[in-house]
């Protein structure tokens, strides 16, 4: 994921992490889905090791490996936004996430740092599969510790580094 490259300045609120053109045909894109591919999951999230990155940084990512998954697959992988998820609407989104993958598709989950959003744990332990998403430079091995504790070690699938 070495090539992928935020815009603009350190703690800009948006990224460019997956948007240039065609990201999904990228050899490291791809060698990613293969990997998480060949485990079994209906349902993964993409979450952040902490603070530090801009707001759209999983769900560019969750849709950059979608795109790349149908690109293999031929067929869709859905995207779930679940970076801001009130407290309120948490069953109603967990109960789509599952209507999804109940109806034969997969879903991918964008997750938002379990810092700043008390949801965050419910929603990646109720998937089947969860990476931990790493802004090299940006994130604390401590909270990447926390976050994995939160969440449960053996849900994760791996984690992938992105760099700045």
């Amino acid at each position: 994921m070495s090539q992928q490259t935020p815009s603009g300045q350190p703690g800009q609120q948006t990224t460019a992490l997956a948007e240039r053109p065609q990201a999904w045909a990228d050899p490291d894109w791809q060698r990613l889905w293969l990997t998480l591919d060949r485990m079994p999951w209906k349902t993964l999230a993409l979450i952040p090791a902490g603070d530090g990155a801009p707001l759209d940084f999983t769900l560019l990512l969750s849709v950059t490996l979608s795109r790349t998954g149908m690109t293999h697959m031929g067929v869709p992988i859905m995207v779930a936004d679940g970076t801001q998820v009130p407290l309120r609407q948490l069953n109603g989104f967990l109960a789509d996430v599952r209507a999804c993958s109940d109806a034969g598709e997969r879903v991918i989950v964008a997750l938002s740092s379990p810092n700043t959003d008390p949801s965050v744990a419910a929603i990646a332990k109720s998937v089947d599969r969860v990476v931990l998403c790493v802004l090299l430079g940006l994130m604390r091995s401590a909270d990447a510790k926390r976050t994995i504790q939160l969440v449960g070690p053996s849900k994760f699938a791996g984690s992938v580094i992105i760099r700045p």
